[in-house]
């Protein structure tokens, strides 16, 4: 038999779970990782590629830029795994990983916006006008060292689940721990 029903039970109210939002991405091209945080609390870390030929700002250097920036547009969103991107559009094509000879973007972009004028921000050094993305690549083989154009390359699955997280205006900090590359 089923047991009686309590005489004033008030079922306990729903409480909604709690969702913890990223405050900050921390790009270290020194250890070639992409730290992602809620507060000073890391939350994942992701292996990335920075550029083959170190750090700097200037214009045609394809170094990666050091410094505060943040999130200005996020491009991508639905696009399957592996979809290339010219100019920032959907080619409708998928990549083959590591058999493509030319250096493509796929699956997601992250548009990175300097904020430090003189060093990411102006005439000739500008992150924004360079198109610093953290984004997918075909070259997945590269991942762990540096190999980038100046953009951050990640795994296609990574930068799918970074980009799944995070909102336009994110801070994003790129830094050299280890002194200049």
């Amino acid at each position: 038999s089923e047991p009686a029903p309590m005489p004033n039970y008030i079922p306990a109210p729903s409480i909604p779970p709690v969702t913890v939002e990223p405050t900050k991405i921390e790009v270290d091209v020194s250890t070639q990782t992409l730290n992602l945080y809620t507060g000073d609390k890391l939350m994942t870390t992701y292996p990335i590629s920075s550029a083959k030929n170190g750090v700097g700002s200037r214009a045609g250097s394809d170094k990666t830029p050091l410094g505060r920036h943040y999130i200005a547009q996020k491009i991508g969103d639905g696009e399957p795994q592996g979809m290339i991107f010219k100019a920032r559009r959907s080619t409708g094509k998928l990549v083959k990983i590591d058999a493509e000879k030319e250096d493509v973007v796929t699956s997601r972009i992250m548009w990175l916006k300097g904020q430090e004028v003189g060093k990411n921000v102006g005439s000739g050094i500008d992150s924004y006008r360079r198109f610093i993305y953290i984004h997918g690549t075909n070259s997945e083989k590269d991942i762990g060292r540096p190999a980038s154009h100046g953009c951050i390359r990640m795994y296609n699955k990574d930068v799918i689940e970074l980009f799944d997280q995070v909102k336009e205006g994110l801070e994003v900090n790129i830094i050299c721990s280890k002194g200049q590359d």
